[in-house]
């Protein structure tokens, strides 16, 4: 067996680049959170600022990236709908039901889904060093997270909706594979936030949201979909058309570190041994997926 650094830098920076950006979302969801707003709201902010900005851009500069046929409603809804709204309800439940710590493992066991479908979908191959990565990620978002502490109890149903949400951001890949064969990234990523945001809706109390927005508000929610939304599905997107769903996955639980190191440095939270070993074993995770194996 020989290893070599891989070739795909490009898409492995843009992988990680856009984990960085969602980690960091945790800076303007705490300023729109103590406003008022829920995390349902929040998002459905997010999501239809993100489908407007997006329309801009496109009505501007390519006009034809617009177009879509018909035919393929169904990887825009996969991404939008059954993806975005799906894990993003289910993580929120989660949250509330055992705790923000049980949530971010169980949405980490994304990769383990993207693993197995790509495997079976796109005949991707589970090797070695994509094993030891995956156990190593989960490892790490587990010592990340503090759950290892033994504080937090988990409810079947709560385990379960939690294992649902690790899915459903899983299926954001495998969508977005089949549409990156004939669509551009931001066309996807417009389409994504628009089902999606007309998708949330109904969950979210839109006429409360209204009653509570406020001009100051503006610029986290500027923020959380540019920086935060736009940038990083366009580098995720972009990533997926050089590397394997798969690696895809793994990289970019850079996100739960970075939300660690947000936390520590801004909002003054505990930085212990076992955080610092689970972000240690994320970044060990990253490198072997920086390794290309040959037989």
């Amino acid at each position: 067996m020989k290893l070599k650094i891989s070739s795909q830098i490009k898409y492995i920076f843009a992988i990680i680049l856009a984990g960085i950006f969602w980690g960091i979302i945790s800076i303007f969801l705490k300023d729109l959170s103590n406003e008022g707003l829920s995390s349902i709201q929040i998002m459905a902010i997010r999501g239809i600022l993100s489908s407007f900005f997006l329309f801009i851009i496109l009505f501007i500069s390519d006009r034809n990236a617009l177009k879509i046929d018909l035919k393929d409603l169904w990887m825009f809804i996969g991404t939008g709908v059954v993806s975005l709204t799906f894990f993003s309800l289910c993580y929120f439940y989660t949250i509330l039901e055992s705790g923000a710590s049980v949530a971010v493992v169980l949405l980490y066991t994304s990769p383990i889904f993207v693993l197995l479908l790509s495997a079976v979908i796109f005949k991707e191959k589970i090797t070695v060093l994509k094993f030891i990565s995956l156990i190593l990620t989960f490892v790490g978002c587990v010592f990340v997270t503090g759950l290892i502490s033994g504080k937090q109890s988990v409810s079947i149903i709560g385990f379960f909706i939690g294992l649902c949400s690790g899915l459903g951001y899983a299926l954001y890949s495998i969508f977005s594979r089949f549409a990156l064969k004939k669509y551009k990234p931001i066309t996807i990523i417009f389409y994504t936030f628009l089902f999606s945001g007309i998708s949330i809706l109904p969950f979210c109390q839109p006429l409360q949201a209204i009653k509570i927005f406020s001009f100051k508000m503006i610029p986290s929610s500027i923020f959380i979909s540019i920086l935060c939304t736009v940038l990083p599905y366009l580098l995720y997107t972009f990533g997926l058309k050089g590397i394997e769903n798969s690696k895809a996955a793994i990289l970019v639980t850079i996100e739960p570190l970075v939300g660690t190191l947000i936390g520590v440095l801004l909002f003054n939270e505990e930085m212990n041994l076992v955080k610092l070993v689970g972000i240690l074993l994320i970044f060990l995770s990253i490198i072997l997926c920086g390794i290309k194996q040959k037989n």
